[in-house]
């Protein structure tokens, strides 16, 4: 028998508590072994009673050279110097998105990595969710024929804003749905089209008071000619499509959101009865005019990250989102706010 993995995470808001400690607890080979929390602690200690729950990242940084991987799931500002730090002490790291507010920052961590030789990978959690799955086999199947535009939505209605850090306005916080959500559908489009040349953006706040970017469009050409056409807002008060792929032999469309972070919060897991299944309701369509044929959605699965991490860590595979991916998302984003400011297309 081979010892579980001892993995330290940093942090026990939203990230920590709903995604890394039981992705990581559900996960054979991994267990939670020390866990930070200024303000939840009573909570972490019910949930993973065999874990350390510790004040701050220097009490956990001092069981260092007692652990396996070290999970960033802080406000975003602390994403760069915490990655750092566990790469300096020689532990693996998990950096949740956005991988860094500048893709310069991101760029000094992976090169810190490479030069150190620790590994380092980011929660692009997203690539496994279930309708995300479900367009990669359709794009597969060539089914559409040749494809020429990709439609994403991720849609919210939160039309007053949170007093969190994902809200404030310093940049160096990485706040508004741009860096939020736009870290999940850029790298989503990228992970289907490649490359992207030129980045045209609107990037507004629509919300009494805000601070951050609450409603954005964000329309992106690829090398191989695709466009990408991504939208995020905090004020859709109706369903839209979360995603619609145009072929020049049909289109797939496709409503409801991946069921794995809502499944989680009541206690699932992975393994339960219905895990990462969604309602057939919600299957997508393909087809032209009236001629629709229903396209069941494919079980998503988040567990596969952390499975990866750990055959990456035993020396069995590779990690399972190469960093380099996530610096070029950074890099559209940064393109995307560039040109909601001027009004332009910005060339990459």
């Amino acid at each position: 028998m081979v010892d579980d993995l001892r993995v330290g995470i940093l942090g026990y808001g939203i990230g920590g508590r709903v995604f890394h400690a039981p992705l990581v607890a559900a996960t054979p080979g991994l267990t939670p072994a020390v866990i930070t929390t200024s303000g939840n602690a009573v909570q972490a200690r019910t949930d993973y009673p065999g874990a350390e729950i510790v004040p701050d990242a220097d009490a956990l940084f001092e069981h260092a050279g007692d652990l396996d991987l070290i999970v960033v799931s802080t406000p975003n500002r602390t994403h760069v110097p915490l990655a750092l730090r566990a790469i300096e002490a020689g532990v693996p790291v998990v950096v949740d998105k956005p991988f860094a507010p500048t893709a310069a920052e991101a760029e000094r961590v992976v090169a810190a990595a490479k030069a150190a030789g620790v590994g380092l990978t980011v929660f692009q959690n997203r690539r496994l969710d279930s309708d995300f799955l479900t367009v990669r086999e359709v794009l597969d199947s060539g089914r559409l024929g040749e494809v020429f535009r990709f439609e994403s939505r991720y849609d919210r209605w939160v039309p007053k804003p949170k007093d969190n850090w994902r809200e404030f306005g310093d940049p160096a916080e990485a706040g508004g749905l741009l860096y939020d959500l736009g870290a999940h559908i850029v790298d989503q489009a990228l992970q289907l089209f490649g490359p992207v040349t030129r980045v045209y953006a609107e990037v507004d706040r629509r919300r009494a008071g805000v601070q951050v970017d609450d409603d954005v469009f964000v329309a992106l050409h690829h090398a191989n000619g695709v466009r990408s056409h991504l939208w995020a807002t905090a004020l859709a008060g109706t369903l839209n499509p979360r995603f619609r792929v145009l072929g020049d032999q049909a289109t797939f469309t496709k409503y409801g959101l991946d069921v794995q972070e809502p499944q989680i919060k009541t206690g699932m897991r992975p393994g339960d009865d219905g895990w990462g299944v969604e309602p057939a309701a919600d299957a997508g369509t393909i087809g032209v005019g009236n001629d629709l044929k229903t396209v069941p959605t494919l079980t998503g699965r988040y567990e596969q990250f952390y499975a990866q991490v750990r055959d990456a860590l035993r020396g069995e595979g590779e990690f399972p989102v190469d960093p380099e991916s996530s610096v070029a998302a950074l890099r559209v984003i940064e393109a995307a706010h560039r040109s909601g400011v001027e009004g332009t297309v910005v060339e990459l």
